[in-house]
């Protein structure tokens, strides 16, 4: 170990923000196990201490004192008696530490002491990035498309933090990118990859999504004026979001529409051709139904059981009620937890 191997050390920490220490940390586990594989002892027990301090490398081995005539394992275990002959205050069961010499280690070279940094570098690295990922849990970032894969439709993108995956699936039907392209997306899952960094699932169809935008463009949102009390989506096609004002003074739909529709244009952008209707909540669960319904109109709800209603429509409002393939009725069960019959 010389000065400048420290001073390596002092500028990666500064330049990649992974801290000496974490570096010094695995370093240290990475040169016991070149040093337990020269001593030829898988049960050895070997302590490498890096002393930053005095610029210096200093390798034990640790054995276990045992009665005379006990030693199953002389790479981990020392008789009593020739513990005492090291110090006389060895008793059973401690512990004795043995210097090595470094020296006598051919294996321990300038490469293998390089592969060890560079490996330490790529796991620090794995770890900022995984953490960096999990404070951005079920958030919106913004990202670039980096390569577009013209076969699965897959892209790659670069978050910032690093490149993740956005899977044709997790994204809107019908909206195509190009590389280059911003766009924004949901983190919706965190898992830490062993080998290739932070396992990140990134998502444009969430339901969150949407929330998610809503919090970013309404300010009476992202201050708790106003509260998003559900949300049901069908990505690509229609969503239904519930909001209800805890001031009675500021009206929660007109709110998330803006002056001359500017805050909701904002988002039905970002969504493409998406539908949104917002709705507004009530506790009465009826009237929450018929707010749901929207942009169909209905004549009557009635509650027909604790989780489920009949509504009656006009003849010429019942296409719209159901939506193409269900899909408003649907949306409405799933937004207000009703199990909805809708009849002319």
């Amino acid at each position: 170990m010389n000065k400048e191997f420290f001073e390596a050390l002092d500028l990666i920490e500064k330049e990649k923000g992974i801290k000496k220490e974490y570096m010094i940390t695995k370093i240290e586990a990475a040169l016991a196990n070149s040093c337990k594989k020269e001593i030829g002892g898988s049960t050895a027990v070997i302590r490498v201490n890096l002393d930053p301090v005095k610029q210096d490398l200093k390798v034990y081995q640790q054995r276990t004192v045992v009665p005379d005539g006990e030693v199953t394992d002389t790479k981990s275990q020392i008789s009593l008696s020739e513990a005492k002959t090291l110090s006389r205050r060895n008793k059973l069961g401690g512990i004795v530490e043995t210097e090595l010499k470094t020296k006598n280690f051919r294996r321990i070279s300038a490469t293998t002491g390089k592969q060890m940094i560079i490996q330490a570098i790529r796991d620090a690295e794995r770890e900022i990035q995984t953490k960096q990922y999990e404070e951005k849990k079920e958030e919106i970032i913004s990202a670039v498309v980096d390569k577009v894969d013209t076969t699965t439709g897959n892209l790659t993108l670069y978050t910032g933090t690093g490149y993740a995956k956005l899977l044709k699936s997790e994204q809107i039907p019908g909206e195509s990118f190009d590389v280059g392209d911003r766009l924004k997306v949901f983190i919706s899952e965190v898992k830490s990859g062993e080998t290739r960094g932070p396992i990140v699932t990134l998502s444009r169809i969430h339901p969150s999504f949407v929330k998610r935008l809503f919090e970013l463009e309404i300010p009476e949102i992202s201050d708790g004026t106003i509260v998003i009390k559900g949300i049901s989506r069908e990505a690509g096609s229609r969503t239904k979001i519930a909001v209800e004002s805890r001031d009675e003074n500021v009206d929660p739909i007109g709110s998330c529409i803006g002056k001359n529709g500017m805050r909701i244009s904002a988002i039905l952008k970002e969504l493409g051709n998406e539908k949104v209707d917002i709705i507004k909540y009530s506790e009465n669960l009826a009237d929450y139904v018929r707010e749901a319904l929207s942009p169909a109109k209905a004549i009557s709800v009635e509650l027909d059981g604790e989780r489920s209603c009949k509504v009656i429509v006009a003849e010429d409002q019942l296409s719209l009620a159901i939506g193409k393939e269900g899909q408003n009725a649907k949306l409405v069960a799933k937004l207000t937890g009703c199990k909805i019959d809708i009849k002319a």
